[in-house]
């Protein structure tokens, strides 16, 4: 089964979707498998992470923006701002693609796991997930 999320961000951060996820392979009928997902995207990213504890998420986005800084006079790509080449090394760094095993028709998360959006632009965009179960 192949279908597309749309996940709606508003700046810079982590946003979970992994009930939304959870939803979409409960409703493919794969009893087990593998959910493989895509973000159609150059600019946002995706990860699993600590989905308890809102500080964990706070603390990457602080390390990962002091990583790769805005403004940088290095940059030659600069059309569509400031945010525009750190989100693209960002990126770059981060995931574009997750795969997760899945039993009995459920996510073999962790306890404390979630699937996340990694919105690296400081705008409002809808991201588009592809997501393949099989």
């Amino acid at each position: 089964m192949v279908t597309t999320l749309q996940v709606q961000t508003h700046g810079q951060g982590l946003y979970e979707f992994t009930d939304v996820l959870s939803a979409v392979v409960k409703r493919s009928g794969v009893k087990d498998g593998l959910c493989t997902i895509l973000i159609q995207h150059t600019s946002a990213s995706l990860c699993i992470q600590e989905n308890a504890d809102p500080s964990a998420q706070y603390d990457l986005e602080r390390w990962l923006r002091r990583l790769v800084p805005e403004n940088d006079s290095l940059y030659t790509h600069v059309f569509e701002g400031a945010d525009d080449m750190p989100a693209h090394i960002k990126a770059a760094l981060t995931a574009t693609s997750l795969s997760v095993p899945v039993q009995g028709g459920l996510l073999m998360l962790g306890t404390w796991q979630g699937v996340f959006c990694w919105e690296h632009r400081h705008g409002s965009h809808n991201r588009s997930i592809a997501v393949h179960i099989g």
